[in-house]
């Protein structure tokens, strides 16, 4: 067993913060008391300001695809003629929840590595209808690609006004710019492992009061995900169902460090270790499976040499103390993921760089020691504006 603390470098859950992790230890309250009661009034407003948002925040005890569940059946009837914008596994997932509750989903599946083309939505768009909703995923963790969620909510609008927009912003959501009002998103669901830097546990669904106009026909069968409850529990300060309260105390402690930090510099953290991430593997010689044009800053997907076995490669990595993620679906064996959201530092995606030159030095592969460090360092130093 390896005695030192693994770097874990997978697109949740994540790592956290020293402090965020004793908060967790703290003993219980009453949930149903006082105390429980100025804590989640407290989360949710500065939950709202990570997502630019004056809409109602609603905290889901689940993780994130219990989030996405409660979206569903929560402002949707069966029978409805929905959207789903899909460019890889979680986009799938969100389509599935939908078509498994009795909406009509149409499908538009875009290249794993591509982002979705607000251009063909709107033929899509056109073709049909009329339209519900229309589901999108922001940072699809599978493939490493964050769509251009403002670019395609203006496709939705031009198109189909009436269209509820209902985005999984689970993985980049206070991690990357991310503007929910100001796109006019109508239900935004994020979860608590990824970049608010908590454990598991936690989903946060943002609704618009056109939504909530929705939700008073919806026929969908509900009841734990029943967002109305949520909302009504919300007002005294209270849960419908027993919340995760350790958690709740490490979100508590979490979003006040990035208060401190500050939204704009939150994002420009994670445009750094995303630069240095790319910049690292590719001076390694390793092919980037994402379009360069929408590379996620929360993780970085690649290609493992045809030559190498996953279980091989990932097999020396561990013994070096890095964890990373495997692909998924179709991409099965043939990419490893490394995420960079939450509580990450350029110097953690530096070691994970170096863990990753003396495995490929070690599979005997034509690599210059140092080089992809460096590489990786200087384009993190660039994206600060430390460096021209």
């Amino acid at each position: 067993m390896n005695r030192f603390e693994p770097n874990l470098r997978i697109p949740g859950p994540t790592s956290l913060p020293d402090a965020v992790r004793e908060a967790g230890a703290r003993q219980m309250v009453n949930h149903r008391g006082p105390e429980f009661a100025v804590l989640q009034n407290s989360i949710i407003e500065r939950l709202k300001s990570f997502y630019l948002t004056a809409n109602d925040v609603l905290i889901v005890t689940a993780a994130g695809t219990g989030g996405l569940e409660s979206a569903i059946v929560s402002f949707l009837s069966p029978g409805d003629k929905v959207l789903g914008i899909t460019i890889g596994a979680f986009g799938d997932r969100f389509a599935k929840i939908a078509t498994v509750y009795g909406a009509e989903v149409t499908k538009l599946s875009f290249e794993w590595g591509q982002a979705a083309d607000p251009a063909k939505v709107r033929e899509v768009l056109k073709a049909g209808g009329p339209w519900k909703a229309v589901l999108m995923t922001h940072n699809e963790t599978s493939t490493a690609v964050t769509n251009p969620i403002a670019d395609l909510a203006a496709a939705v609008k031009e198109v189909a006004p009436d269209a509820l927009l209902i985005v999984d912003a689970i993985s980049g959501l206070g991690a990357v710019p991310f503007k929910t009002d100001e796109w006019g998103l109508d239900v935004v669901v994020s979860g608590s492992q990824k970049a608010w830097m908590v454990g598991p546990g936690l989903s946060f669904v943002s609704v618009s009061p056109r939504a909530w106009e929705a939700a008073a026909t919806a026929k969908m069968p509900k009841f734990y995900f029943d967002l109305a409850a949520h909302k009504t529990s919300a007002e005294s300060g209270q849960t419908p169902w027993t919340p995760a309260v350790g958690v709740m105390f490490q979100l508590d402690v979490a979003l006040n460090l990035m208060a401190e930090e500050g939204l704009d510099a939150i994002w420009k953290r994670h445009e750094a270790v995303g630069a240095a991430v790319r910049a690292g593997l590719t001076t390694l010689g390793f092919k980037l499976l994402a379009d360069p044009a929408f590379a996620s800053n929360t993780v970085t997907g690649a290609w493992i040499p045809e030559d190498v076995e996953w279980k091989t490669f990932n097999g020396k990595l561990r013994k070096l103390g890095l964890v990373v993620a495997g692909g998924q679906g179709a991409l099965k064996g043939k990419i490893f993921r490394i995420g960079h959201m939450g509580h990450v530092t350029i110097p953690a995606v530096l070691n994970a760089i170096a863990v990753l030159e003396q495995t490929m030095l070690e599979l005997g592969k034509p690599v210059t020691p140092g080089a992809a460090v460096a590489a990786a360092q200087v384009a993190a130093l660039k994206a600060l504006g430390l460096v021209k």
